[in-house]
């Protein structure tokens, strides 16, 4: 997909404050620093849009792009940064719980795992919380520059097998720096959306 127009929108922490104009929503859960606004950045092919940093924990709300005035990506905050306060993760979590599970324009979740690691206790949590939910997942394997390419296959099952992946939830090996799955997970976002029917890819 290519894309011309994207924007922020807003920084949201409840439902008064969520976009009303009914477009589907993808939103995107990982641990602090797994790269979240770096492949939100690479999917719009724009350097900024999407803050990075170097602090983990700074995104403390929902933040909403709007992509092409077809779909939102939205940012959530991190999991797993020892550093945030109990109180202040209680706090997120109640937010995000909510989002995930009554928010009905919400067509899929992106989550996103370190290629280079077995999943943290906190991804392996994250994971059965979203099945335990019966939510649309899917898994991006990022940082796939940082492995040789001889060894990607292997990463990709230790990721499979300790998350006890579900048969139906796709899995895309990424790179936010090189752009290595860049069209396939467009392809998984726009069918979950409804942007396109029919699909060609196999899926995992």
């Amino acid at each position: 997909m290519k894309v011309h127009n994207a924007e922020f929108v807003i920084s949201a922490v409840g439902p008064s404050q969520y976009p009303e104009d009914g477009l589907p929503e993808v939103a995107l859960v990982g641990r602090s620093n797994v790269g979240k606004s770096s492949l939100i950045n690479r999917m719009i092919e724009r350097r900024n849009l999407a803050r990075t940093s170097s602090q983990p924990g700074k995104t403390q709300t929902l933040n909403f792009y709007r992509i092409e005035s077809k779909l939102y990506f939205v940012d959530l905050p991190g999991y797993g940064y020892a550093k945030v306060s109990k109180t202040k993760r209680a706090e997120w979590g109640k937010f995000i719980e909510k989002y995930l599970t009554e928010r009905d324009k919400l067509k899929l979740i992106i989550q996103i795992i370190d290629l280079r690691h077995p999943p943290t206790a906190d991804d392996l949590a994250m994971y059965e919380w979203l099945v335990y939910y019966e939510l649309p997942v899917c898994l991006v394997a990022t940082k796939a520059d940082k492995v040789p390419k001889g060894k990607w296959q292997k990463h990709l099952k230790i990721i499979k097998e300790a998350l006890g992946k579900r048969p139906e939830d796709r899995m895309v090996l990424f790179s936010s720096e090189l752009g290595i799955g860049r069209d396939e997970l467009w392809e998984a976002i726009g069918l979950a959306a409804g942007l396109y029917e029919e699909s060609s890819a196999e899926v995992e």
